[in-house]
């Protein structure tokens, strides 16, 4: 299953007060894992961005001289190109989504609704109500490093985020799906989140002597006038 990780830096808060977007940064998940596909670019928002932006994220007015709008096709066909049709995550989704269809209303083009989207912010808090649920605070929860982040960016904050999001729908570990299923008679469902493969496989760190060591021994185990289920099954 294909996902897109998205995320915005802005020039403020409220895109109902003209704040724009200035960065977004997106990340492809093929089930959950990062295939290595991303997608970044700065954009000229036409308007100052505040102090706190600056603060926050060290994107300043002349970083963002000469960089593309957000309605040239450098910007917004590339970046729905890589949405594709595929759920978008975002932390705090409303806030993303927000700003997305602000610039999009900007150029009479149609909105992303509601249902497009997966909010982390939503599901941090159903994995532990009650618990700060920032991305910072989820990232400490599954001991995801942030320490090389002085500074928010948005690919950044997206790879952060992808790290998360595999977390909360249940990590690298096998999960059990126990609801009825029609298809498979009410009975429960053991699903894999996929692994990647090693390139190489390791090698052996039994050795020889080792191996025929052990055989020797387990033919000294068991009763000798009946076979033993091991040599059977061996």
């Amino acid at each position: 299953m294909r996902e897109v990780v998205f995320d915005t830096e802005t020039t403020g808060l409220n895109p109902g007060q003209g704040d724009r977007i200035v960065e977004v940064g997106c990340i492809e998940l093929i089930n959950l894992l990062p295939t290595g596909r991303e997608f970044q670019i700065y954009i000229n928002p036409g308007r100052p961005v505040s102090e706190a932006t600056v603060r926050i994220t060290g994107i300043t007015n002349e970083t963002l001289r000469g960089k593309p709008p957000f309605e040239s096709p450098l910007v917004v066909d590339r970046l729905l190109e890589f949405f594709g049709d595929s759920p978008i995550v975002a932390h705090n989704a409303e806030f993303d989504r927000g700003f997305l269809n602000y610039e999009l209303e900007l150029m009479g083009r149609p909105p992303f609704p509601k249902e497009r989207f997966i909010d982390t912010l939503v599901l941090a808090r159903e994995h532990r109500p009650g618990s700060p649920a920032s991305l910072d605070a989820v990232c400490k929860r599954f001991d995801i490093s942030i320490k090389d982040r002085v500074l928010h960016g948005a690919l950044l904050d997206a790879q952060l985020l992808a790290m998360a999001y595999l977390e909360l729908r249940g990590g690298r570990e096998r999960r059990l799906d126990l609801a009825d299923d029609i298809n498979a008679g009410g009975r429960g469902q053991v699903m894999f989140t996929p692994r990647r493969q090693r390139p190489t496989p390791l090698p052996p760190r039994l050795t020889t002597a080792e191996a025929a060591a052990h055989a020797a021994f387990v033919e000294t185990l068991g009763d000798k006038d009946h076979d033993v289920i091991w040599k059977k099954l061996g």
